[in-house]
């Protein structure tokens, strides 16, 4: 099988009562107190709460993450998104002494980069900012609410980026980056650089956690996709079927494809880490059969989305009224997901990328 590159052939299949009309955007909303809003993560990884969500029994019930492997039998394929999250904040100024704030979205090459802006009067095509008062940065196109920056000759935008980026916390962690979230801001297996936000559900995996899975017969692989910033764009329209997410970059292996028909072949499951490696996983198979690809996503799945490959998925908790629940309510039911929403909030699970996270199982195997 040969890789596939550009747009994915995205189908999308509504099922049951889910249809176009009956799927509105309050039906993801729920109250939400702040102080679960986690601002800080554990104080080890693997000793964040898993809440365990079994489509086949009514009961919820509850672990530490580094009780997981009691949930899991030999040959069961894990799939985690490697992914590493950039210094994508950086403060920059207009020529007329105005702040800017950059948040790389994704460099397209050593001198152009997509990026938010965030400034207290509008930005313009031509506009020039300046990082550190003396790299400028032109402004020379959009992108939606992009904007497409290029550097001034023999300015590297990688290096500009390493050089004076921070830690880019989601904007619902009300404090600075510290020194800690360098490293706990990164899953430990991370080693692809391009994302802007974590591939959160993998923060909770400390390597000796993972050591033991394997040791247990666990099988573990890497897919990539770098998360933009538009992971954290609203959904303003009720009508969520008029919602469109940023294009994202991907990549899945020959080697994952091979894992998976061996799980199926030997009737194990195939449990994705993280919303965002169930997107990848589900672009590259969008033609019926996983095959291995490298491109661009946009895949936003919704109640009603086709399942094709995972059969559990581990995720943090999630923003009202975000794709990323929707993508949750998806794969485990809309009841059943918004019903686990309200059970954390009144156990005060910890919410978000430094929260606590939950397993939903499709199949009978818990």
């Amino acid at each position: 099988m040969g890789a596939s590159s550009g747009q994915p052939d995205v189908e999308l299949i509504v099922q049951g009562n889910q249809s176009h009309s009956s799927l509105q955007l309050k039906q993801f909303d729920f109250h939400l107190p702040d102080r679960l809003i986690a601002q800080y993560p554990a104080d080890e990884r693997s000793q964040s709460r898993l809440l365990v969500v079994d489509n086949h029994h009514a009961d919820l019930t509850e672990i530490r993450f580094s009780e997981l492997g009691q949930l899991l039998k030999p040959g069961d394929l894990l799939i985690c998104n490697d992914s590493r999250v950039i210094p994508a904040r950086m403060a920059a100024r207009k020529s007329t002494g105005g702040r800017v704030e950059i948040l790389v979205e994704r460099v397209e090459d050593e001198s152009q980069m997509q990026a938010q802006l965030k400034a207290r009067r509008p930005l313009r095509i031509d506009d020039s900012i300046f990082v550190d008062d003396k790299f400028e940065l032109t402004i020379i196109g959009r992108n939606r609410d992009l904007f497409v920056l290029q550097a001034e000759p023999g300015v590297s935008i990688q290096s500009m980026i390493n050089r004076y980026g921070s830690v880019p916390l989601p904007p619902y962690i009300n404090r600075p980056a510290e020194s800690g979230d360098q490293d706990r801001y990164q899953t430990v297996y991370a080693r692809h650089d391009g994302s802007v936000a974590a591939p959160t559900a993998g923060l909770h995996f400390s390597e000796t956690l993972i050591q033991q899975l394997k040791t247990a017969g666990v099988e573990i692989h890497y897919v990539t996709l770098h998360v933009g910033a538009g992971t954290f764009a609203p959904v303003r329209d009720a009508d969520v079927f008029r919602h469109r997410l940023h294009s994202e970059r991907c990549h899945v292996s020959q080697e994952v494809c091979d894992a998976v028909d061996r799980a199926r072949a030997h009737q194990r499951r195939v449990i994705a880490i993280g919303t965002t490696t169930v997107r990848v996983l589900e672009t590259a198979a969008q033609k019926g059969t996983l095959h291995p690809y490298m491109g661009e996503t946009d895949l936003f799945i919704k109640p009603g989305f086709n399942f094709r490959v995972i059969d559990a998925l581990i995720t943090n908790f999630h923003l009202p009224r975000s794709t990323l629940l929707m993508l949750v309510c998806a794969f485990g039911g809309l009841n059943r997901v918004m019903a686990a929403y309200r059970y954390a909030v009144a156990q005060q699970f910890r919410f978000y990328s430094y929260g606590d996270a939950m397993l939903i199982d499709r199949t009978s195997q818990l």
